[in-house]
């Protein structure tokens, strides 16, 4: 009788001190950050200062994990630890577990990461799938503005954790900054753990892998610019909560990285921006000049299948309206359009956020293909688009206005006749359009 109180008593103390590192010592994550064949980067935020680590296994050989180094947390970056799962073979599954303190962290939803595939030179591309979407604003009463709430509909994100994409790719606007905000580090870590916080986010987070660029309310205040004082602590405080192995530059956030047959050039849309207001200036930019050369020498040596530019604000749309490049970049604009004909680009295709509707446009290149911009916003932010109808490269039946969405985008087929499915859904989950775009059909016709 004796032997059984103490264990019941041993596994209150067990389940009451793991709770307590839950509730006392985690703020939000953890979170799968990129994947390469060899190393994946695992996120955990902690409310202070601790000590965290990952065991990870192959889901294959459970029996044999693996321990991650351990890593202390530390208020001058946000309590935010970025830690490698570095024993990793090529086109394998994983499942992980959180340790604070030493205590593993119950999760009530799957933990699980993947290498990336090893593929070339053996057989045809694998097919994947990942998520895109722009607009995330998470309520916070005492810093909102007065009147009817502006975020809405957090369970978009519990159902795109039910997709089981491979990864998402979040295109701007992902933080929501306010006025007691960007005028601090602190404010600034404030934001952006209140958003990484959001319960119905965390199943999410911790179970596909997660790459993101920014615009400007990630940034800094509304339509901000290269003016803005403290990007450099916009910039740190995004770089804690969005890791990549592949930064492009000391300054800004551009990034890249790879997928199987498909590569995402992640552009700063506003690190380099000339202010709005400048009239003074004859050839105003937004991705500036060093940006623009990357990215045309980066597509220029490009195998890739689909190449995707990942940029916060609509790029083809013509109207010269808002903060798109047809209003505030005419000539940079012109020139990347220029550069992707000139140089016979295939496969270009444009992920893009910010104006809190959704719609495909299609601009017919001369002498090319057609080449789209795909808009996903709001995914939990405001939602318009009354105006949205006046888009005149707008492809019938794509537009989503007053309503959040995200897109499910899924990759397929053999090397010769790769396919991209667009696969638009509202936020419970429902498909509301659907359209497949050919590999083939995105490319320089060979000359006779």
């Amino acid at each position: 009788m004796k032997n059984k109180i103490l264990l019941i008593l041993g596994l209150f103390f067990f389940t009451t001190s793991t709770l307590f590192a839950q509730k006392e010592f985690l703020q939000s994550g953890p979170m799968v950050g990129y994947s390469t064949m060899k190393e994946v980067l695992l996120w955990v935020q902690t409310t202070q200062p601790a000590q965290v680590y990952f065991e990870y296994w192959n889901v294959k050989t459970p029996q044999n994990r693996i321990q991650t180094e351990k890593a202390l947390t530390a208020k001058k970056d946000a309590f935010v630890a970025h830690i490698l799962a570095d024993q990793l073979e090529p086109t394998q599954q994983y499942n992980y577990e959180l340790f604070i303190n030493n205590t593993k962290v119950e999760r009530p939803y799957p933990l699980k990461f993947q290498s990336q595939p090893l593929w070339l030179w053996r057989h045809d591309a694998p097919d994947f799938s990942f998520i895109t979407g722009s607009c995330a604003y998470i309520n916070e009463t005492q810093y909102d503005r007065p009147g009817k709430p502006y975020g809405s509909n957090y369970q978009v994100f519990t159902n795109i954790a039910k997709t089981n994409a491979d990864f998402m790719v979040w295109s701007g606007d992902n933080f929501y900054l306010r006025e007691a905000d960007w005028n601090s580090q602190t404010g600034i870590f404030h934001r952006y753990t209140h958003t990484r916080s959001t319960p119905e986010m965390q199943a999410m987070l911790g179970g596909m892998h997660h790459y993101a660029t920014w615009d400007d309310h990630d940034f800094g205040p509304n339509n901000s610019d290269r003016s803005y004082p403290l990007k450099r602590v916009t910039e740190k405080a995004f770089k804690l909560f969005f890791p990549s192995s592949n930064r492009i530059f000391d300054e800004g956030v551009t990034n890249f990285f790879q997928w199987a047959d498909c590569e995402f050039f992640m552009l700063d849309n506003r690190y380099w921006r000339t202010p709005n207001k400048r009239k003074d200036i004859e050839d105003p930019q937004i991705l500036g000049e060093q940006q623009v050369e990357w990215l045309l020498d980066a597509l220029s040596n490009s195998y890739a299948s689909f190449k995707f530019i990942v940029v916060g604000g609509q790029f083809i749309n013509t109207l010269e309206q808002g903060e798109s490049h047809a209003n505030c970049a005419p000539a940079e604009k012109q020139r990347i359009l220029d550069g992707i004909q000139k140089l016979k680009i295939n496969g270009v295709i444009f992920l893009t956020g910010d104006v809190h509707h959704t719609e495909l446009s299609k601009l017919d290149l001369e002498n090319g293909y057609p080449l789209y911009d795909l808009t996903v916003s709001p995914l939990s932010s405001g939602a318009y688009g009354e105006d949205a109808e006046k888009n005149p490269l707008h492809v019938k039946g794509t537009l989503v206005k007053n309503e959040r969405s995200f897109a499910h985008i899924k990759i397929s087929g053999t090397r010769e006749e790769r396919t991209l499915r667009i696969g638009m859904h509202d936020s419970n989950g429902k498909e509301l359009w659907n359209k497949e775009i050919k590999a083939s059909d995105l490319k320089y016709p060979k000359k006779k």
